[in-house]
């Protein structure tokens, strides 16, 4: 074995001397670390196989759709196309909270639903 690192020490600094290493991306950058302490320690491999063929955890798909419908309803002007979107999100809020072990704290985005159907509904006079 040390013989084995020995090698590959005179390669790396043949390689030094030839200025192999020159001019690589990222070349005096610091180091970027995933931080991976919130993924359980047996599915960090299987995420991180996911991640460099760039799919994603269906939860974090949701996460996804949840953002992308949220900024959505941001541009929104129409209240039906509001309340369609309200509902949309509801629905996918409720996927999400579904599908963990423990759910996350998203009900609070339901206040849109209130907000807009107060003003979709007719006035009762």
């Amino acid at each position: 074995m040390i013989l084995f690192s020995k090698l590959a020490e005179k390669r790396i600094q043949d390689a030094l001397d030839r200025g192999e290493f020159d001019d690589l991306p990222g070349q005096g950058e610091p180091l970027v670390f995933e931080d991976d302490r919130g993924v359980p320690e047996d599915l960090r491999l299987a995420y991180k196989i996911l991640k460099n063929a760039n799919c994603l955890p269906p939860e974090l798909m949701l996460r996804k759709e949840i953002i992308a419908t949220e900024e959505l309803m941001a541009s929104l002007t129409d209240e039906r196309d509001k309340l369609r979107a309200i509902k949309k999100l509801n629905f996918l809020i409720l996927k999400l909270n579904q599908s963990r072990r423990r759910p996350v704290n998203l009900e609070e985005n339901e206040r849109y639903y209130a907000a807009v159907v107060d003003k979709v509904e007719p006035k009762r006079t």
